[in-house]
């Protein structure tokens, strides 16, 4: 090789075929260089997250949820006499612990719920491997992957949304529970709060509701049914599904031999337990018991077991109250009636003809207009500007901005006092009279009697056009004849009265004896005595008012008497009329007297003193309903009858819940 060769060569490799000493090496793209960067990130990020979620657990999750009452504790709604009416809300008693329990109750939960309970960590991966095989094979979902910790972690502390973020947090929280808590606090806590239906919680409120026992005591058929309910309570509790609690028992029990902890032969011979007979079934809602159960619930803290309420409900007033409205010639209108003592307690409600079929409460729900009942308002806003029963007032035409009232019988009468006008009714003196003392007074006078609906600033407001519920109208008649106002209507027995400032902001006003409350009495009392309400007076002095809506669409008469202050509504779901034929000073008249004639005589209670020289209504010419019937009293109500008539109320019960 010549020397110059040597040169053009290295380790006698040409030098053109040397690689590049100016090229860069191979540089890998950007995006995947990122990639590989992100990914820690990412983790570290999902690191974090699962170290403050838990740090939050450890610090903010109450460990005793599970042990705690429900927020709303259930609620056996009572008469003034001690009577159940209805049953509301579910039911939980204190919690159980599970090393007290037999261990074959515990060992029948464990072994239908989670075999491997005692084994794993709050995830059984094998079990979930195991259901999915399992519903793969049914085509559908037939078994859960869920452990009794999952459970509890959903119960406790999740909603029941079916959703992978929830799934996510369960397990999450299964696994923060098993690391607080030993197997046996797990076990009592789940024992202690999931569900076994007819709206009872926790393993000491089924064992007394289905077999009436403490938990200490079940026995082994007893506690294979109570394990067996819980996958599905509302389908199996055996009040409701005898025969599928009794087939799921035995598949507890069969579950219980293969896991060891009884015999074959034994699960065999085990006869199914027979859950005991609730002799009477207490209904889950009445008008009444929908009304008052709100107040009830915020009257009651959280509570183990079932809170007994007492109301103010009389029971023998109520019967009376069904009684008047069933036989009452309704057709197919519905008709409502609230009955209360002058200082607002409600002693009886019927919202509508039938609660199974329409649980819409017609006496507290329905705003519908009282027509002339509201006249109450008007008369008083004249009493307080001075006018007397005495005064005159026109009974003629009027028209204002194009709108001219009429009376309901046509005829206009002149010049007569308001006692009267009020007595018969009259639109038009009414309205003049509204427009005289101003609409604003009749406003106010509404309002301070308790009426809260919107009032239309209006010429046609005095003849009742804005919607009005029938409980509030009552309550603002109940505060003429207690002579204060404004009237509160009230379900529950006042606990103790307001002391010092709260006594003083919620004094009620009183009525001007002179000037507005005797006055006002004089009124009521000509209307239901000889004016339109006629129909409606008793032996007893009463008073009252009638009031009828445009095309007769509303019927109502509201009055008292005794210690009785009533109010009765007729109308039609549909808002269409009753007919010419029925008005307030017929059907609601006649169902006012039904209900008043035996309720003043039973109720034994004397009502607001009268004013010492107030006439009393005169008796010498008995109402036709009296040549009917000598006694006040329903015939049915007689001593000698008492027996028969309970068991034919039980029987009705029992009929009413086939």
């Amino acid at each position: 090789m010549a020397e110059r060769d040597l040169i053009w060569s290295r380790d006698g490799t040409p030098v053109e075929e040397l690689p590049d000493p100016f090229t860069l090496p191979p540089v890998e793209p950007v995006t995947e260089r990122k990639r590989r960067r992100r990914w820690p990130m990412v983790l570290y990020v999902v690191f974090g997250v699962l170290a403050l979620l838990l740090a939050w657990l450890i610090v903010t999750a109450p460990l005793s949820r599970a042990l705690e009452p429900l927020e709303d504790p259930a609620l056996l709604i009572l008469t003034s006499e001690g009577r159940p009416i209805a049953r509301r809300g579910a039911i939980k008693e204190s919690p159980v612990e599970a090393a007290k329990l037999d261990p074959l109750t515990t060992a029948a939960f464990v072994a239908i719920e989670d075999r491997r309970f005692y084994r794993h960590w709050g995830v059984d991966p094998r079990g979930i491997g195991r259901a999915m095989v399992a519903n793969m094979r049914a085509g559908g979902v037939r078994q859960g992957g869920s452990t009794l910790t999952q459970q509890l972690a959903k119960t406790s502390f999740l909603s029941s949304d079916r959703s992978l973020k929830r799934k996510a947090q369960e397990v999450i929280i299964a696994l923060w529970l098993e690391a607080w808590l030993t197997k046996d606090d797990i076990l009592s806590r789940y024992l202690s709060s999931v569900y076994f239906g007819d709206g009872v919680y926790g393993l000491r409120a089924a064992a007394k509701h289905y077999f009436n026992r403490e938990p200490e005591r079940l026995s082994l058929a007893q506690s294979a049914m109570l394990a067996g309910v819980v996958q599905a309570p509302s389908r199996l509790a055996p009040t409701r599904n005898l025969e599928g609690a009794r087939k799921r028992s035995r598949l507890v029990l069969r579950a219980m031999a293969d896991t060891g902890v009884i015999s074959r032969a034994r699960a065999d011979q085990t006869n199914s337990a027979r859950p005991v007979a609730h002799s009477s079934r207490v209904p889950t809602g009445t008008y009444f018991a929908d009304w008052v159960a709100p107040a009830a619930s915020q009257a009651f803290g959280s509570d183990f077991g079932e809170v007994r309420v007492n109301t103010t409900l009389d029971a023998d007033l109520q019967r009376l109250a069904v009684r008047a409205i069933s036989r009452a010639p309704l057709a197919d209108a519905q008709a409502a009636l609230v009955a209360m003592r002058p200082d607002g307690r409600v002693v009886a409600m019927i919202g509508g003809r039938s609660y199974k079929n329409s649980p819409f409460n017609r006496a507290t729900q329905a705003r519908r207009q009282p027509g002339s009942a509201f006249k109450l308002f008007v008369y008083l806003a004249a009493l307080r500007a001075g006018w007397t029963p005495d005064s005159m007032i026109e009974d003629s035409p009027i028209t204002i901005s194009g709108w001219t009232p009429v009376n309901n019988d046509g005829v206009y009468r002149g010049e007569l006092s308001l006692r009267e006008a009020f007595a018969r009714s009259s639109n038009a003196a009414t309205v003049r009279l509204s427009e005289a003392v101003g609409r604003g007074n009749v406003i106010r006078a509404a309002q301070d009697l308790g009426i809260t609906a919107r009032l239309p600033n209006t010429p046609s407001l005095a003849l009742g056009t804005a919607g009005i519920s029938l409980l509030e109208l009552t309550s603002a008649y109940a505060a003429i004849a207690s002579g204060r106002y404004p009237i509160a209507a009230r379900g529950l027995p006042v606990q103790r009265p307001d002391e010092g400032l709260s006594a003083f902001f919620q004094r009620a006003g009183m009525l001007n004896e002179q000037r507005d409350r005797r006055p006002m009495l004089d009124l009521l009392f000509a209307a239901a005595n000889s004016g339109t309400g006629r129909r409606a007076a008793l032996r007893t002095p009463t008073f009252g008012k009638t009031g009828t809506t445009q095309e007769n669409r509303d019927a109502l008469f509201v009055g008292f008497a005794g210690n009785l202050v009533v109010g009765v509504w007729v109308g039609r779901d549909d808002n269409k009329s009753l007919g010419k034929s029925i008005s307030g000073g017929t059907l609601p008249a006649q169902i006012w007297r039904n209900f008043m004639a035996p309720a003043v005589a039973i109720d034994g209670q004397r009502g607001p003193d009268l004013p010492e020289e107030f006439r009393a209504p005169r008796l010498d010419e008995p109402r036709p309903s009296e040549r009917e019937q000598e006694s006040p009293i329903p015939p049915e109500w007689s001593d000698r009858t008492r027996e028969l008539r309970e068991i034919g109320e039980k029987l009705r019960e029992m009929l009413e819940h086939l």
